[in-house]
């Protein structure tokens, strides 16, 4: 029996001999929730004021969920009264309501719609509405809330209050606190840990910056990026360290708090092949299928942008039966490239180029102005990858090719390839821009902003460009050819 057969069969049978003479794990016999897990979740919701029964002291857990008694559920479990700058007027609400201000509220900050002031406070919710509510209410990715609802989750279905009560109860356990204690951390390859919290972390305690100096380490090791929450989970962080030495007993401290420790680890990443994709660049290939998935597919801040890649990972870093090691961030990451018979060359991963257009294949530049030189065989070595085919033999590149700018504002400009280069072989490139009376502005590539063969450039060190200026394109260094490009701003 499915999940709307169950329902329907459910309240046919409430309303011949009353609902509250049937327990809800008889109910739902071949539903994944248990008893237990509703009955723990309306008892937690029930002693801090989100859930209240009805008349009969019922509380009601197999009744298909009203939206206004949603709005209210949600408002109270995520601290929501009084948080919107302006509450919505709903027409078809009293205003002496028990739930109107509640609903003014929730769609007043736009987590429920009520299209041409109709809110319709009777009406039932499906759970795909229900996963939209829970996920901008705790600004959560919806990939992570639609996981806490796999028990009983089915996109046309209507939830009940049971259910609500059950995600509620969850989702409330991932609402981050600036208070937030590490429970555990371990060690999971040469950069990498799995930091879990009693709480998820703030905004402003994620920020490289802040966790660089909340996390301490003994023995030189240090953060290398910003910890990122894992997709599905309530408070476990994929955390990028510099290399740790195997074996090496490493304490950690969060916010001057000793923190747990954990064992230096030797497993490196798994990666397959380098190629070559410009003069001074190249990429190192790891594959999904081999079970080596970047980290990019697998945390919640980016799940949403993932789309169909995007997937949740256990806590013992398994899908679907297949356990994946992760690449955590590439961020300050270096490889070591050796041209057969010459000396060593440090190469320095360039940023944002980890995984894009659905590819594994983070890059890494030659120092500024060295080029690989064609038909001489280079060697890639690593302390944090095992690369099975670590060479490749050089070959003639040509340039990128600019044909057309245009300015977008007085500090951006588009900045036009021949071509879709299929990747991000625009990242940290710059041009120079040469008005008519010899003046130069600098801009560099923004980050992640491609689109096909157009990238936005912003100019550097508060530069603007000046109205009624025709300006000539000129790329900085030898990633592209510009001939006689120039555009006039308005």
């Amino acid at each position: 029996m499915n999940k709307i057969s169950k329902k329907i069969a459910a309240m046919l049978l409430a309303a011949a001999i009353g609902a509250t003479t049937i327990p809800y794990a008889v109910l739902n016999a071949q539903a994944a929730l248990t008893d237990q897990d509703i009955q723990s979740a309306i008892n937690t919701l029930s002693k801090i004021g989100v859930m209240q029964g009805y008349a009969d002291h019922s509380m009601g857990q197999q009744k298909l969920i009203t939206r206004a008694e949603l709005a209210k559920m949600v408002v109270k479990t995520f601290n929501l009264e009084g948080t919107a700058e302006n509450t919505a007027v709903l027409t078809d609400v009293n205003p002496n309501a028990w739930y109107a201000d509640y609903a003014s509220e929730i769609v007043g900050l736009g987590i429920m719609e009520a299209a041409n002031g109709q809110f319709n406070p009777s009406g039932t919710v499906t759970d795909t509405e229900l996963v939209q509510v829970v996920s901008k209410a705790l600004k959560r990715d919806v990939k992570s809330v639609n996981h806490w609802m796999n028990a009983f989750f089915a996109a046309d279905s209507s939830a009940n209050r049971g259910e609500v009560a059950y995600l509620l109860a969850t989702a409330r356990q991932a609402i981050p606190s600036a208070d937030a204690k590490i429970t555990s951390v371990r060690s999971l390859n040469a950069i990498t840990l799995i930091v879990t919290f009693d709480k998820p972390l703030t905004a402003t305690d994620e920020v490289f910056a802040k966790a660089k100096e909340d996390f301490a380490f003994n023995d030189g090791l240090t953060l290398t990026n910003m910890p990122r929450l894992k997709t599905g989970s309530i408070a476990t962080y994929i955390v990028p360290t510099s290399v740790q030495k195997a074996g090496t007993t490493y304490n950690l401290a969060y916010k001057g708090q000793p923190s747990g420790s954990f064992t230096g680890n030797a497993t490196k990443l798994d990666m397959t092949t380098v190629s070559q994709v410009t003069s001074d660049m190249f990429e190192i290939e790891a594959l999904k299928a081999n079970g080596v998935v970047d980290y990019g597919y697998i945390i919640s801040a980016y799940s949403g942008g993932r789309g169909a890649n995007a997937f949740v990972l256990n806590d013992q870093e398994q899908a679907d039966g297949k356990t994946y090691q992760i690449i955590s961030s590439m961020q300050a990451r270096q490889v070591t490239i050796t041209p057969e018979g010459g000396q060593p060359i440090i190469a320095k991963y360039v940023p944002f180029t980890q995984s894009t257009d659905g590819k594994q294949e983070p890059k890494f530049r030659l120092p500024e102005g060295q080029t690989l030189t064609p038909g001489v065989k280079y060697t890639v070595n690593s302390d944090w990858a095992n690369i099975a085919n670590p060479t490749f033999v050089a070959t003639s590149f040509e340039a990128l090719q600019v044909t057309n700018a245009e300015a977008t504002s007085e500090t951006s400009i588009n900045v036009i390839l021949a071509q879709d280069p299929g990747d991000e072989l625009f990242s940290g490139r710059s041009v120079t821009l040469t008005a008519p009376n010899g003046d130069k502005l600098v801009a560099t590539y923004k980050y992640s902003s491609r689109k096909g063969a157009v990238g936005v450039f912003d100019l550097t060190q508060n530069g603007k460009l000046t109205a009624g200026t025709t300006y000539t394109v000129t790329p900085v260094g030898a990633w592209a050819t510009a001939t006689g490009v120039t555009f006039t701003t308005k």
